[in-house]
């Protein structure tokens, strides 16, 4: 029934452009930058100890930064009324610094202007020494000082994994780098409070978590959070890193306009954005597997040790999902896999698309590229006998897989990528080329869907009926690019039988739906889709209720299509029986709530069913590289993915797309460099490379799975696209081992990720 009722949808299905497409040409798109700045608006700047690096704060002198020409005032600790911290879950982010730096750049004090330009003039004026102490940057620098952990050690453990490897008949142990990475969102961060009367302030924030927000600045003003609405009618980007880092720059927004009693606005620049803000987590991974002559594993055990910054932020619940996906689509017959959350002097790594999922999956895409060397088999054959089957179904958490369909993906990937042809002219090219070589990789994808903390998988809706029949719409969802609103429209259209242009798109606020989690874990249209949808059904319910009463037919007769309401053998406009409902009294107004079911985990006993479903992809890669510079090249890309019943395959595609290049882009180009004081030194477009037009594959085939629908009960049988998509790009990277591999034959390339230039040419030569 589910699945008729689906192949029958006006609305939903269809490519609709995205609901801000013709503003963004225009350039007329509203951001909060963009506003109309309100009557007597100061501008807010943080200021930081320029050469300061981890110690104790032995003198901050802030005379010269107040005397600067248009500064106003200077904020600092003291003059927090309530709680200075801004941190998600844990404590330990102050708002602002007080006494203590904890690493490179972390705010001391925010200069409140009436201009930007005289607040940024200012903060350089700031005379702050710091006694200097010796600071844990990488990895080994956190285990050689023993800094300790920003959460507990943990694993999950089958069976016993190093006994298995033991007997084994083949094994491998190695450790490896996996490199963090630069959001790069196109809207920096940015916030503008605005106070109110009664105390109470209005905050438009670049978030994805504005009840989040909300509560910190409520904590921060010691006030109650009724008393404090925080707004988003769109980011300019976020991928992760305005989850739960745009909070301090709306906390010193709102600080600023309660202490002034006027309009304050904080935006940063885009070298302190980058230096002030966490990046993806970088890990080093140290494993060792066992695995017979087929290439199928027998044991796995992986240590991933995670970069995490001087604080919690989100690292405790990322490096979860880590080992969640050091599957990715393979079945570990015994396993032991763990992580450590360490602590460095670095500003804290936070949520980054895929949510810790990337770097589990590298690890598993790598290892078979390993098994493949050490057993010389084709790659792909031995990612096909290490897939989930229905008799290997259990993942190392005691999930059971339900709804594989990997194998399918990739064989039909495998066809129409003409895979193994490729790979046969990739073989006689390389023989015959002493300079250039290429590489070939596909591989899978299945990544989680649901937030892994159970209660946050809920979310919320408001919607209004008007009696011209147009339709207001609400929810907890945040629009970030990814087309959500678009999608959500799209669903309360198909419920009324009208134009998704007939729905009123209006901004995510914590005045109209209360309580909501961040827009993440890919779960945007899942959960705002299911409440928008519940709204919807309510009004429409009453609307059916009443046509049936008032011209005695039966509920049965009733339909909503094409704008108009068809009751028995009459057709009313829509907005008619709105209205005429309205005269009779009934309501046109109505939440929807939706909870995400069947999930459940179980942390400290590490079982359960922490994701609702899986979404599947694959990717075919095609790589060249030049052994004298390790410069490389993406000759051809084929991808396929699965996402269920597309509720706009335009907006589907496009995240394919995009994903796909952002994850190419953190295993390629995408290098940050601290030095030994933990100073970001590539902070600036000059310095950091993310992909451009000309990165992208000339040849670029995008496709998506003909699904006959999600099979758990999903909005419409629709499947997540958000961060699912960024993993295909690993095959770019395992394309890249590969070729390598050809230079050095019978050896493990020493190839970290990013694989830039320098890190391919030191691969080539065996360099580690």
């Amino acid at each position: 029934m589910a699945d008729r009722r689906i192949l029958e949808t006006r609305t939903v299905g269809k490519t609709l452009a995205h609901d801000s497409a013709p503003l963004h040409v225009q350039g007329s798109a509203t951001y909060i930058d963009d506003m109309r700045e309100p009557e007597g608006l100061v501008h807010v700047y943080p200021g930081y100890a320029k050469d300061g690096a981890h110690g104790k704060i032995t003198r901050c002198d802030l005379s010269a930064v107040a005397a600067a020409p248009g500064v106003i005032r200077v904020l600092t600790a003291k003059d927090i009324p309530g709680l200075n911290d801004y941190a998600p879950v844990f404590g330990g982010d102050p708002i602002l610094a007080d006494g203590r730096i904890m690493f490179h750049g972390q705010v001391v004090f925010a200069v409140v202007a009436d201009s930007r330009e005289a607040a940024r003039r200012a903060a350089r004026l700031a005379k702050i020494e710091v006694a200097a102490e010796r600071a844990a940057v990488t990895v080994e620098d956190a285990l050689a000082t023993k800094t300790g952990d920003v959460g507990e050690p943990y694993q999950f453990v089958r069976r016993d994994a190093a006994k298995a490897i033991s007997a084994a008949r083949h094994s491998v142990s190695e450790s490896f780098r996996i490199g963090g990475q630069e959001h790069f969102y196109l809207e920096g961060q940015v916030s503008l409070a605005v106070p109110e009367e009664h105390g109470a302030v209005t905050v438009h924030c670049s978030t994805q978590h504005p009840s989040e927000v909300q509560f910190l600045i409520a904590h921060m003003l010691h006030l109650p959070a009724a008393m404090v609405t925080v707004e988003c009618r769109r980011m300019g980007g976020a991928f992760g890193g305005k989850e739960s880092q745009a909070a301090q720059w709306a906390c010193l927004a709102t600080l600023a306009a309660r202490l002034t009693g006027r309009p304050a606005k904080c935006r940063l620049d885009r070298d302190e954005d980058m230096m002030l803000t966490g990046k993806r987590h970088d890990f080093r991974v140290d494993y060792k597997a066992g695995f017979d002559a087929r290439g199928r594993v027998v044991a796995v055990d992986v240590d991933f040790l995670a970069r995490c910054g001087y604080s919690a932020d989100l690292s405790n619940a990322i490096c979860d999902r880590t080992m969640f996906h050091a599957d990715n689509a393979y079945f570990y017959p015994a396993a032991r896999i763990a992580t450590r959350r360490l602590r460095t002097n670095t500003v804290s790594n936070t949520a980054f698309r895929g949510f810790g999922g990337p770097q589990g999956m590298l690890f598993a895409e790598r290892l078979m590229e390993v098994i493949a060397l050490k057993t010389g088999q084709d790659p792909l054959d031995v990612r096909k006998v290490n897939l989930y089957t229905d008799k290997r179904d259990t993942t190392p958490y005691g999930m059971k897989v339900e709804d594989n369909i990997a194998l399918d993906i990739i064989e039909q990937l495998e066809a129409s990528s003409d895979y193994r042809t490729r790979r046969k002219a990739i073989a006689a090219f390389n023989a015959k080329s002493p300079v250039l070589k290429k590489g070939i990789s596909l591989t899978p994808v299945k990544f989680g869907i649901s937030f892994t903390l159970t209660h946050l998988n809920q979310a919320g809706a408001l919607v209004h009926v008007y009696t011209d029949g147009s339709v207001h719409l609400n929810h907890g969802g945040t629009e970030m690019g990814q087309g959500l609103y678009t999608k959500v429209a799209q669903v309360v259209a198909e419920e009324f039988g009208i134009a998704a242009a007939d729905v009123r798109i209006t901004a995510t606020t914590t005045g109209k739906v209360p309580n909501t989690s961040a827009t993440a874990a890919s779960s945007g249209a899942d959960l705002n889709g299911m409440a928008a949808r519940a709204a919807a059904a309510t009004i429409k319910g009453r609307l059916v209720d009443f046509a049936a009463k008032h011209w005695k037919v039966p509920k049965s007769r009733i339909r909503f299509e094409d704008g108009r309401v068809l009751i028995g053998n009459r057709a009313i406009p829509f907005g008619d029986l709105a209205r005429q409902a309205h005269i009779a009294r009934i309501s046109l107004s109505s939440t929807g709530y939706y909870a995400t079911p069947k999930i459940s985990w179980d942390r400290p006993k590490a079982k359960g069913r922490p994701f609702f479903y899986f979404a599947y992809g694959a990717a075919c890669s095609e790589v060249t590289i030049d052994t004298l510079t390790g410069e490389m090249k993406v000759d051809r890309v084929d991808i396929l993915h699965d996402v269920g019943r597309s509720l706009n395959p335009g907006l589907d595609i496009g995240q394919v797309e995009g994903g796909f290049v952002q994850g190419m882009g953190w295993l390629t180009t995408e290098e940050l460099v601290f030095d030994d004081q933990g100073r970001l030194r590539t902070h600036a477009p000059s310095t950091y490379k993310i992909p451009c037009a000309s990165d992208v594959p000339a040849d670029f085939r995008v496709r998506l799975f003909e699904s006959r629908g999600n099979k758990e009960d999903t909005i419409y049988r629709s499947k997540a696209v958000g961060e699912p998509p960024l993993m295909l790009g690993i095959s770019v990277w395992t394309a890249i081992f590969d070729a390598v591999a050809s230079c050095r034959p019978g050896e493990i390339p020493k190839l970290d990720a990013p694989a830039t230039p320098e890190a391919i040419l030191r691969a080539v030569k065996g360099v580690a």
